[in-house]
């Protein structure tokens, strides 16, 4: 099996300094390596260095895919951006990892391939698809770590894992919006290979996303009651640092404003529902497939079986000038005149069997067939259409 793996790290936050580089650069002599940013492919071999502390240390986000399945996204927030403890509830095995080190939270979402069967990607992926979920998760919005979440019961679905695990495992909050993916959270979605299904039953009991964005007003009035001192905190991170405080600040207004939904009050569901439901809609949506495709089928054959009506309709008024188009268009001696020949032929026969038999037809094409036998092409026609030999 031939290999392919795919390695990019970004500096965000800040660029590293040039020792860094050099610790870098001399884990790899062919990436490309700038300031901000990694990336190395490779075809054979391996990349030497650990992918996690390179994260932990230097880079803000590490994305690696290889061809036979394993895709993994690793994403550094500061702590105060994201609470390990808030992000832990949506941890999954193989699917989520949580952690921190050195004032940040490291969330490592991936996928492993068991089967050994390669991966075919519709498209190659760049870390520019995923930075976004940083900004988001900042803000509060923790619609990625949902996904994730999901990613795991997908993988256990296939896997057919114990169904006992599937009733003990309860969903973690679920976010406002997982009907209205964001840009970078859909290809989250589509990288870790979550089932479209079960996404949608999911967002069943997912409140719409807030549009804080577009109106400033709420917004506004609670900046404005903010104490001094926390403005004060936030304009000076602002000015040391090249961490924006607006995502921060935007997740605190979303968390003094959010009002608790339905299954914030009354119990979450189990990961047993919530395969159970993916697979119930998934069953529907087959069947609807199935009787859409049979409907289909159905109407092509009736509106067959209308134009052959009507062609023959017209064909039984001039029989004997058809018999003549047959031999006018076998004289043509090309393809094209010989397929419409042959068409012309099986509509005479079927008009002549609703008579109640093809005798006449029988005669008059093994005549057709006896004085064209040079004829090659033809003849794998008339063979085609099962004409009578004379």
């Amino acid at each position: 099996m031939s290999e392919y793996q795919y390695y990019e790290f970004l500096a965000l936050d800040r660029p590293l300094d040039e020792n860094q580089v050099r610790q870098v650069r001399a884990l790899s002599t062919r990436a490309d390596i700038t300031l901000t940013r990694f990336v190395n492919e490779y075809h054979w071999g391996d990349f030497r260095g650990d992918t996690t502390k390179l994260v932990e240390q230097f880079y803000d986000a590490h994305l690696y895919y290889a061809n036979w399945g394993s895709r993994r996204l690793v994403l550094r927030l500061p702590a105060g951006s994201l609470p390990a403890k808030e992000a832990t509830a949506y941890a999954m095995e193989d699917a989520l990892g949580v952690w921190t080190r050195s004032g940040h939270t490291l969330l490592d979402f991936s996928v492993s391939s068991e089967d050994g069967c390669e991966w075919e990607f519709e498209t190659s992926y760049t870390l520019s698809a995923f930075v976004g979920l940083r900004a988001e998760l900042a803000a509060g919005d923790l619609r990625p770590l949902y996904v994730a979440w999901l990613a795991g019961l997908t993988a256990w679905e296939l896997a057919e894992d114990d169904e006992e695990n599937y009733a003990r495992e309860v969903e973690p909050p679920v976010p406002p919006g997982l009907a209205s993916l964001t840009g970078p959270q859909q290809a989250l979605a589509d990288f870790l290979g979550v089932d479209a299904d079960l996404l949608a039953v999911a967002a069943e009991d997912s409140r719409p996303a807030t549009a804080d964005v577009l109106d400033r007003t709420a917004p506004a009035a609670f900046v404005a009651g903010l104490p001094a001192a926390d403005k004060d905190a936030l304009l000076v991170e602002a000015a040391l640092t090249t961490v924006s405080p607006g995502p921060r600040l935007l997740a605190r207004y979303r968390a003094a404003t959010t009002i608790p939904g339905p299954r914030d009050v009354i119990g979450r569901r189990t990961a047993a529902q919530l395969l159970d439901r993916a697979y119930r809609r998934r069953t529907d949506s087959r069947q609807r497939e199935q009787d859409a495709r049979a409907a289909a089928e159905q109407a092509r054959a009736r509106a067959t079986a209308e134009a052959q009506e009507a062609r023959l309709a017209k064909l039984a008024q001039r029989t004997e000038q058809a018999w003549r188009e047959v031999d006018d268009l076998i004289a043509q001696k090309n393809a094209s005149a010989y397929d419409a020949a042959v068409a012309l032929l099986a509509d005479l026969r079927a008009l002549e069997a609703r008579t109640g038999g093809t005798a006449d037809f029988d005669r008059r094409a093994g005549e057709l067939r006896a004085a064209h036998l040079a004829k090659p092409a033809l003849m794998r026609r008339f063979d085609s259409l099962d004409l009578p030999r004379s």
